[in-house]
This record gives structure tokens, sequence and C-alpha cells, in this order.
């Protein structure tokens, strides 16, 4: 398994004999854009027999500077990590971006981090790149600092899809939407969310609708609203299911939790880590005047799940 490290300090990674391959990036959702990036570092990296290391940060730092609600996410940390070991890191960074390291010029990220930390020879950044506080370092200065300590930087081309830049900006737009076609080009594959099923207030079930239930790790969704999904990680084989992703305005819910209602299963999933695939926005999230007024809802969600679910299935077995 690869490394994980968080800390700036902490002494050098990788023997300076020796020395890393570095890519950089935020890697919120790891769309098609991403990991590009990663898998050039790693095919790097194998040519010249270093380690290929993954540096990113937790929070991200727009999350640390945003002054109100924070920005919406596409990934959570765990998930980060396991796509990057899956593309081919050796080593993963998932730095704390803290007031100290917001505060860290450009020239001591370098210093401390790639030099000291990673013993960096090649380090690969994105498009429009910037670090360093007051985002004051780019390539160019990544460059010239690269050859006083002794490592080569380089920027790989943009990834376009129907000629625009793949980014996590356009991925956040297309959920909030619904276009989840859109989300799945420009990530690979399609969007999921995955984690540990908790223990929840238990209403769906008295409600008729039993679900299996995740929490968002405190960060904020791109989208909410009622989705037809794709439940992996409980059978050999994916499982319809009708999901609520949202704070459950109608009994005054606060914390964003994804609800999923497995349809025709009966069995305890609790601490079972599973996937939920989202196929189809069904409706935003409302608030009802009472609880008969939303299970009559309820049940024209799941028959309406149902019905994309089926025709996607069979779409798939003549495909």
């Amino acid at each position: 398994m690869s490394r994980l490290f968080r800390d700036v300090d902490g002494g050098s990674l990788y023997p300076q004999a020796q020395g890393s391959v570095v890519c950089i990036g935020a890697f919120d959702g790891l769309h098609l854009g991403h990991r590009a990036l990663v898998r050039h570092a790693v095919a790097r990296a194998r040519d010249l027999g270093l380690p290929a290391v993954a540096l990113s940060f937790e929070p991200l730092p727009r999350e640390f500077f945003a002054a109100g609600d924070r920005p919406p996410r596409l990934m959570l940390p765990r998930a980060k990590v396991e796509g990057l070991r899956a593309l081919g890191a050796d080593g993963v960074g998932l730095l704390r971006f803290n007031a100290r390291l917001a505060a860290m010029g450009a020239g001591d990220f370098v210093r401390n981090v790639l030099v000291d930390r990673l013993a960096a020879r090649e380090v690969w950044v994105g498009p429009e790149f910037r670090f360093g506080n007051k985002r004051g370092g780019d390539l160019a200065l990544l460059r010239e600092l690269g050859a006083a300590y002794g490592f080569e930087a380089g920027e790989i081309a943009p990834v376009l899809l129907d000629s625009e830049r793949v980014s996590s900006t356009r991925i956040r737009h297309a959920l909030g939407s619904g276009d989840f076609d859109l989300a799945e080009r420009l990530l690979g594959r399609p969007y999921t969310i995955s984690g540990h099923v908790v223990h929840g207030r238990q209403l769906g079930r008295t409600l008729g609708y039993p679900t299996a239930n995740l929490r968002f790790g405190g960060k904020t969704p791109a989208f909410s609203g009622i989705h037809a999904t794709w439940v992996h990680g409980v059978a050999t084989s994916p499982l319809a299911a009708v999901s609520s992703f949202g704070t459950r305005p109608t009994v005054d819910g606060v914390e964003p939790l994804l609800e999923a209602h497995l349809f025709d299963f009966d069995g305890d999933l609790y601490g079972r880590r599973i996937e939920i695939e989202f196929v189809a926005r069904l409706r935003d999230e409302d608030k009802f005047p009472d609880l008969p007024t939303l299970v009559a809802q309820m049940h024209q969600d799941a028959a309406q799940a149902r019905a994309i679910l089926q025709r996607q299935a069979k779409q798939q077995v003549y495909a």
C-alpha cells in the first residue's frame, strides 16, 4: 500500500540520493484532467525508477478561505486517497491546510515540502497552477526554484471535452443541474459517493422505506434532491435504489445525509462500506406539510426510480 502523510514537517520521506516524482493538485473528483496529470507523473516515475507522489490538501484551500458556507465538494478524503492509489501513486500527501500553510510563501513551500520532505526530481502540475501565500507562485517560479534546488517542473496540457477544459467547476455545475451524463463524461466514470452505513433516526423504516445512510463527512455536497441510484457493495451486482441526498427539511434535519432505499432488499447493512452511483435526478428536496403527504410522494419517487433503472438495465443488456 502506498504511503500516506499529512504533515509539512517530519523529515525526508525519500532518500535525497533517490528522490521522487511529484504531482500537485486539489484532485477534487479525480476527473479526466486530474487522471491525466497523475498518470503522467506515474509514467515519468516508472521511467526514472522513482516513487510517484500525489500531493494534495485537506481541507482544500478554497474551503479554508471560505468566509461563509463552505464551498461544495465532489469527493471525500478517503475516496480521493483510494483513487490516487488506484492510479499508481506510491505516496499520497493530504497536507493539513491550516493558517501556517496558508501563510507559507511559495519559496518556503518548495524548500520545506518538495525539497526537504519529498526530495523531488520532477514536479508536474495542471493548467493555471498557483501555490504559496496569496497564490504568489506559478509555473515560472516553480521552474526557477527547481533550477536552484535540482528538480525539473512541467505542466501537462489541458484535457478538453466539447472544446472546454475539464474541471471540477464544470462537474459541480453538471451535478447541480442534474446532468449526470455530462458529469460521467467529465469524470470518466459515473458519479458516486461511498462510505460506511451509519445509524439514522430510523424514520424511513417506520414509513415503509428503510434506508442505508451515509454521512458526507462534514463537507458541503454539490447537489441535493431525490435520485434514481445503483448501490454497489451489497451483492455481487449493483442493487436498484431510490436515494435522498440533503438535510430532510420535513423532519427538521440539519446535517447533509445520503439515504438509499434499496428495492426488494431486507438485511442489516450497518457498518458496511457501500458505494452509491447516481443515475438520474427525480426532483428537488421539498418540505412537506405532514408525513402522509411525504409518504405519498415517496411512493411516486420509488416507482419513477424503478422505471428509470429498469430501462437502463435493459439498455446495457442490449448494448
